[in-house]
């Protein structure tokens, strides 16, 4: 069992009372992904194997200034969006 942090009456906060540790998460992927699809309404479909992380948004933006990019409209993240684009030659 974990160890639990008391608070100053010798209890546990209530978020961490009464809690399974033995039990397997709820919050595995597929379910993540299945809630976020539902409540966003996105459809299944093909997301990328291999994404370019774009911190600042330079490619994106550039690539969307010269209409190379389009949304992938199967992303279903809450914070972020996705593009694709074609890489002809590198």
């Amino acid at each position: 069992m974990k160890e639990q942090v008391m608070d100053k009456k010798g209890t546990a906060p209530p978020i961490i009372r009464q809690k399974a540790y033995e039990q397997p998460s709820v919050f595995i992927p597929e379910n993540l992904l299945r809630e976020a699809r539902r409540q966003k309404s996105t459809p299944a479909g093909k997301v990328p194997s291999v994404c370019v992380l774009d911190p600042d948004g330079d490619i994106v933006e550039n690539l969307l200034a010269h209409n190379e990019a389009q949304l992938n409209v199967y992303w279903a993240c809450y914070h972020t969006n996705m593009y694709d684009f074609n890489l002809n030659e590198l």
